[in-house]
């Protein structure tokens, strides 16, 4: 399992919440669960097309400390 940080906003209209550490990828619901869900969706769906980009490529993985 992998853990992404989210940044979740309250409005009259419901939540939108975005992924920082992935470019574009926001969603919304109008239940905060919702939302969480829909971004759940949206985050594999990214990490999909990021997969099929690499087949092929010399794939590797560095480890950084915050």
């Amino acid at each position: 399992a992998m853990k992404y940080k989210i940044a979740l906003h309250k409005s009259d209209e419901g939540y939108s919440v975005s992924v920082p550490g992935l470019p574009g990828r926001w969603s919304q619901g109008q239940t905060e669960r919702e939302a969480l869900d829909n971004i759940r969706e949206a985050i594999r769906e990214y990490l999909a097309v990021v997969k099929d980009q690499l087949q092929g490529e010399d794939v590797r993985e560095v480890e950084i400390s915050v």
